[in-house]
């Protein structure tokens, strides 16, 4: 972000403030037993020494390893676009070498023993929406990517992040219409793009479209008619595709003090309750949560004496979760809550002043998220980097992807990185 506005001399401190969050996260296991993930070497290995003594020199083997998975995977790969087969093969031996076929849990507990500390290194691929039991092990970088880089909050909470970036936008000259749909992306002869035509029947001529919408919805609906993507819109329909969440925006009348920014529950199972949300079939009678606290860091965001919250669950997509959300959203909002005054937040629920519920139902039609998942397609082995959606249409001159559906990923430094990478490609043909 800091380098988005160094290209034209500003400074990101102009548009938006961001604030170091320590702890990382408060870990919160089912038997009580937590562990804060630090930035500070000397408390991180007091707890891991504390847990598992062992553990301290895998956990410093595990750290030298995220390393080099991060300059390889990260550094060196984030903001290139994958067009080509050849892109990849290069790349193959150093995938190999660091045991890219294996899954995030599996390389983890190569290095660490105690399952807590397993659980607690290995969760970051559920940030890009990917199980740690089948998610390529070079997502282990997210890891040193924390490590190396911080974890940061904008003042204001995530929309002051998109002000500062919309008025940087329109400071350099940009302007963005609002309100106005896309119904369709316009070709010439279905193999150039011509510009695209909105659901009022407004129209834009132009000579590059880039969506960071979701790509298989671009495909099937912008281009519903055209014959050349074929293929594509094939591949994306039988692709596999993230869990989705389940979430519960609530403020309080009261403080609590005792909290973290970012707290991570793990319910009784692991392994098995990961299982269900991303193979699908019922609701999980049990759930881990994540819970945002933003007004441990930002008191601004709830009146004096309140706190702000939102609380997520995992949950199956709607391709593989086919359950009424009307009906199970407020019987499952209540078991959560229950839950969290019972474990963590005593008194929660009358404290609560005002509540909202966003469900895989609300992913599909408010965000226009395929199945109604919410990090787009789910980042196995087999859907990244060249296997990915690609950040440039083979078959359709001048149409481009930015965001989570395509390369690098999912997550908020992948979602740039897509955007690095895309711009890239459009100055190459554009401005050469």
């Amino acid at each position: 972000l800091e380098e988005l506005f160094q290209l034209t001399g500003k400074k990101m401190d102009e548009y938006v403030k961001m604030v170091p969050v320590n702890p990382f996260y408060r870990l919160v296991f089912d038997d009580g037993y937590r562990f804060d993930y630090t930035n500070d070497d000397k408390e991180l290995y007091r707890q891991i020494n504390e847990k598992n003594p062992e553990d301290v020199s895998g956990y410093k083997k595990f750290l030298a390893y995220s390393k080099e998975v991060y300059n390889e995977g990260y550094t060196k790969l984030a903001a290139v676009p994958f067009l080509k087969v050849w892109d990849m093969l290069k790349v193959a031996p150093q995938l190999v070498k660091l045991s890219a076929h294996r899954s995030v849990y599996s390389v983890i507990s190569k290095f660490i023993k105690d399952e807590h500390l397993r659980q607690a290194f290995s969760f970051h691929s559920l940030l890009v929406g990917g199980n740690p039991f089948s998610t390529s092990s070079i997502y282990t970088l997210i890891h040193y990517l924390e490590r190396n880089g911080g974890v940061f909050f904008p003042m204001g909470g995530t929309s002051a992040l998109v002000n500062g970036l919309v008025r940087y936008f329109e400071d350099l000259g940009g302007k963005i219409t609002y309100n106005s749909e896309i119904e369709k992306i316009l070709t010439n002869d279905q193999s150039e793009v011509s510009g695209i035509r909105t659901l009022s029947g407004n129209t834009w001529d132009c000579d590059a479209v880039v969506s960071n919408g979701d790509v298989y919805l671009t495909y099937k609906n912008l281009l519903a008619d055209n014959t050349n993507i074929k293929m594509r819109r094939k591949w994306l329909e039988h692709s596999r595709f993230s869990m989705s969440l389940f979430l519960i925006y609530f403020g309080t009348k009261k403080k609590y003090n005792d909290i973290a920014h970012h707290t991570v529950l793990f319910g009784p199972r692991y392994k098995e309750l990961l299982e269900e949300i991303f193979k699908g079939g019922n609701l999980p009678e049990d759930f881990s949560l994540y819970l945002h606290a933003p007004t441990k860091t930002d008191p601004s965001l709830a009146p004096e004496g309140h706190d702000a919250f939102y609380v997520l669950a995992p949950v199956a997509n709607l391709g593989k979760l086919n359950i009424d959300w009307d009906k199970e959203a407020p019987i499952y909002s209540e078991k959560i809550l229950k839950h969290l005054e019972e474990r963590y937040l005593p008194n929660l629920r009358e404290n609560i002043v005002v509540k909202k519920i966003f469900t895989p139902i609300d992913f599909k039609t408010q965000l226009n998220s395929h199945l109604g998942a919410a990090f787009s397609l789910e980042p196995v082995l087999t859907q990244s980097a060249y296997f990915r959606q690609h950040n440039k249409d083979e078959n359709i001159k001048g149409l481009y992807f930015a965001g989570a559906g395509t390369h690098p990923g999912a997550g908020v430094p992948g979602v740039v990185n897509s955007g690095k990478a895309t711009a890239g490609l459009v100055i190459k043909d554009f401005h050469q």
